[in-house]
């Protein structure tokens, strides 16, 4: 498949948000009312518009949710908590991408196995998407992760595959929307050459893509003809030049080294370096702000 323009994306993506934009309208705008204490948020994720206005579209289904901790409301509550508690919704499987539920595991780590009685399946494990063993029982299949807006982190992948499990297996596949730390009015980078897809690139797109986790539903079921039987739940407040401190939300880590917005910005450009011989500060108190190596002369490469 030929990789997309630039231009082909950034159009795709405005008409992606004026379908957003319109829904939101519709259907959230002037209705939607923050709770009390709440005057800080200007950014109401997707998990909350659900549970305020779209619950009746899981009605009578058997939901597989999945998301992990740094996904959650404007109340701090976990998008697992939020919706495992809500006696409107009936979720029957969990299923956890790299990092687990906390977002703290290291790469592969195993995830535990069922929280309560809800059975747990991970995604980054001997399979990266859903299987038919998995899918029984399950009519729905609800997506909120946290993505940091760079290509090569791996939840866009996990929603790829997932989206091509439910078209497969005939589910519907819901995704709740939520920031893009990045802001939505930077792209950048080159766009992935097919010829070196994997699981850090799945579909051409820019290596900073300037999308939120809906838009970018949207564009792999369109573009990338996936057909599958897509709902996006939209924000409230959201706008696309805004960036994360914008939003008022609180940020929780999607995974051990993007500790803030901050260290989302820098993963976009020192994260490329990761798997080579330098060193970025993973695991250290600075991730993504220093490039080190015990050979690397510093005052000579800063002279060049």
């Amino acid at each position: 498949m030929a990789a997309p323009t630039l231009r082909a994306l950034q159009t795709h993506r405005a008409h992606i948000r004026g379908i957003l934009a319109a829904a939101l309208v519709l259907l959230v705008v002037g209705t939607f009312s923050p709770p009390a204490g709440s005057a800080q948020v200007r950014v109401w994720p997707g998990v909350d518009v659900l549970v305020a206005y779209y619950t009746q579209v899981l009605a009578g289904k058997r939901v597989g949710l999945i998301t992990h901790r740094a996904a959650a409301g404007v109340g701090g509550w976990s998008t697992a908590t939020i919706l495992t508690l809500d006696p409107r919704i009936h979720v029957v499987a969990l299923f956890a991408p790299e990092h687990g539920f906390s977002g703290m595991l290291p790469a592969g780590a195993p995830v535990p196995v069922s929280m309560g009685k809800i059975p747990v399946y991970s995604l980054y494990a001997a399979t990266k998407r859903p299987s038919a063993e998995m899918l029984e029982g399950v009519d729905a299949l609800v997506f909120d992760l946290q993505d940091v807006g760079a290509r090569a982190y791996t939840y866009i992948s996990t929603m790829a595959l997932a989206m091509q499990a439910a078209a497969e297996h005939d589910k519907l596949f819901i995704v709740l929307d939520r920031p893009n730390p990045l802001g939505g009015d930077r792209v950048d980078g080159p766009v992935l050459d097919p010829a070196f897809t994997s699981f850090i690139g799945i579909y051409p797109v820019p290596a900073v893509h300037g999308m939120t986790i809906g838009e970018l539903a949207l564009l792999f079921n369109e573009e990338f003809r996936i057909n599958a039987r897509l709902a996006v739940v939209p924000m409230s407040g959201w706008r696309g030049m805004m960036h994360w401190d914008d939003t008022g939300l609180s940020w929780v880590r999607p995974s051990p080294n993007i500790t803030s917005p901050a260290a989302a910005e820098l993963h976009a450009a020192t994260g490329l370096l990761e798997g080579t011989n330098l060193s970025v500060g993973a695991g250290s108190a600075t991730p993504f702000q220093t490039v080190t190596a015990r050979w690397l002369q510093g005052e000579r490469l800063a002279a060049r």
